[in-house]
């Protein structure tokens, strides 16, 4: 099994965990090939087996790999994103941020992880991704997201008018400080704190989620995801944000965005035994009601 590794500049709390994956993939003689950066951050703090090689883009980690394992958080999954793109490469996270949705695999698991990944004891969750069209293409060859895109006015500026189309029936203006399109996946990132609904992956739907509007009577909207969506802004400021995940780009007033759903899913892998339910229930505190016990 030829196993990749990609990883974000780490504090030395979780040092211990992550030297844990590299024991337990030198105990199952699997030789990882490491993300450049990572590997120059990581060889002066961990000791990485020898035999372990490094890779660098999209190209390289299809020819050298069959899966990923992203240590962080998920901000750090997200990023992979860039790397699998359309490859069908399963991507599993261990957590060593926060709350981590995507990055499921707490950071005291990871020997059992390891040897279920070993073992083949998963499944692959396909998980839809979005993909957004503009007169200059502002994201390159990496415009898609796997949590949302967003539409945000920038800090010094006044509230956005942003007029909403779906396959070019007029749906609404929302005066707002934003508009964000969340994925199932995303539902449960920045949808959920502006009082998005939780969607299961498999729902084959978009949420159109507005950000603090100016109408009390606008709510978050939830679209087939074989829809176009098209926006378009108008603001006193020349200027707005637009963010794939975490990439983040201004952009002049003038440009429509288009979102429609990618051609290729992101394969996340989900060990035997962890469904979407149960990684809710952890993650949300559900049950934790005393009546319950």
């Amino acid at each position: 099994m030829r196993i990749a590794i990609y990883g974000r500049a780490f504090n030395d709390t979780v040092l211990p965990y992550v030297q844990e994956v590299f024991d337990a993939l030198d105990f199952y003689q699997i030789k990882a090939v490491i993300y450049q950066e990572y590997h120059e951050f990581i060889k002066s703090k961990c000791k990485v087996c020898e035999g372990f090689t490094t890779f660098q883009n999209n190209a390289e980690l299809i020819e050298r790999a069959d899966l990923l394992i992203s240590l962080g958080g998920d901000g750090t999954l997200l990023d992979t994103l860039a790397l699998v793109r359309d490859s069908g490469i399963p991507v599993i996270g261990i957590n060593f941020g926060r709350l981590g949705f995507l990055a499921s695999i707490n950071k005291n698991e990871v020997r059992t992880a390891i040897a279920a990944l070993i073992n083949k004891n998963y499944t692959l969750d396909k998980r839809s991704v979005l993909s957004l069209a503009s007169k200059y293409n502002l994201f390159g060859d990496e415009n898609f997201a796997l949590n949302d895109v967003t539409i945000h006015r920038r800090d010094d500026s006044a509230m956005m008018i942003i007029h909403a189309y779906m396959n070019d029936e007029f749906i609404n203006s929302y005066w707002a400080d934003g508009l964000l399109i969340a994925t199932p996946t995303g539902s449960t990132a920045y949808s959920l704190s502006c009082g998005g609904p939780i969607i299961l992956p498999s729902s084959q739907n978009f949420v159109i989620t507005p950000i603090a509007p100016h109408n009390l009577n606008v709510r978050p909207l939830i679209v087939p995801d074989d829809a176009t969506l098209t926006f378009k802004v108008e603001a006193r400021s020349a200027k707005f944000l637009v963010s794939c995940d975490s990439r983040t780009e201004t952009v002049d007033r003038s440009v429509k965005i288009k979102l429609s759903k990618a051609s290729f899913p992101v394969n996340l892998i989900r060990l035997n035994g962890e469904t979407y339910l149960t990684t809710l229930r952890n993650k949300l505190l559900w049950g934790i009601d005393t009546r319950n016990y």
